[in-house]
């Protein structure tokens, strides 16, 4: 017997002596149907009103741009302006999402658009997501077909659409719509993105950009869920 083998088998014996197996699954989806919730900062009990402007102040308090549009239709030129104030090219590779591609982008026709993942040849991404957390300004994104996570990681500047609806007060609230899902499953990954990479490593100088994009800039779509 390996010694790997050996400690594998002592794990096992030691596991068996507290129940079984049955018993341990048992106990994990108890968990799992009733998870415990954190402390609630007092800060995020808000009305919704009170929650998108938490959110905004938070967001730019982290580094963010936010611009609050009235409806969907506002999205593309918002998105058109922010590319032109901050001298983009008007090229965007963007998710895939059916609710980002219900958004009438043909009103802006010089706006070039890709659908899909990116490998990092796209300087400005536009993604959805799933919720925005007012306690910290946070954005949550999950993973999947309609979601690319290199869309949220490779491009230098990554613009996020995000609803009112889409709102929540604190991270227990953006847990449970996760798990509320109607698919019931979990995705691979869940990113939280509180404002645009940063690192301070090297000498304790900020350098934006460091792991990630060096700009996030959020449309908050205010006038509909």
């Amino acid at each position: 017997m390996s010694t790997r083998e050996e400690i594998l088998g002592n794990i096992r014996r030691g596991r068996a002596r507290k129940g079984g197996e049955r018993q341990r699954q048992q106990s994990v989806e108890a968990r799992l149907s009733q998870p415990s919730r954190g402390p609630v900062p007092a800060r995020a009990d808000l009305d919704l009103p009170g929650l998108l402007t938490l959110f905004e102040t938070k967001a730019k308090e982290a580094s963010a741009t936010v611009v609050r549009v009235g409806s969907s239709a506002d999205v593309p030129a918002a998105v058109a302006d922010f590319l032109a104030g901050e001298n983009l090219p008007a090229e965007i590779v963007m998710a895939p999402d059916p609710r980002l591609d219900a958004i009438p982008w043909d009103e802006r026709p010089m706006l070039s658009i890709t659908r899909g993942r990116t490998g990092g040849e796209h300087a400005v991404s536009v993604t959805g997501a799933f919720a925005g957390i007012a306690e910290t300004g946070t954005l949550m994104l999950l993973s999947g077909p309609q979601s690319p996570t290199t869309l949220n990681l490779l491009p230098e500047t990554h613009i996020v659409v995000i609803r009112r609806g889409e709102i929540v007060g604190p991270m227990e609230d953006a847990w449970d719509r996760v798990r509320a899902r109607s698919d019931g499953d979990l995705p691979r990954t869940v990113n939280f993105i509180t404002g645009p990479s940063r690192s301070a490593d090297i000498g304790q100088q900020l350098q934006m950009g460091a792991h990630g994009p060096r700009r996030l800039h959020i449309v908050l779509v205010d006038g509909e869920d």
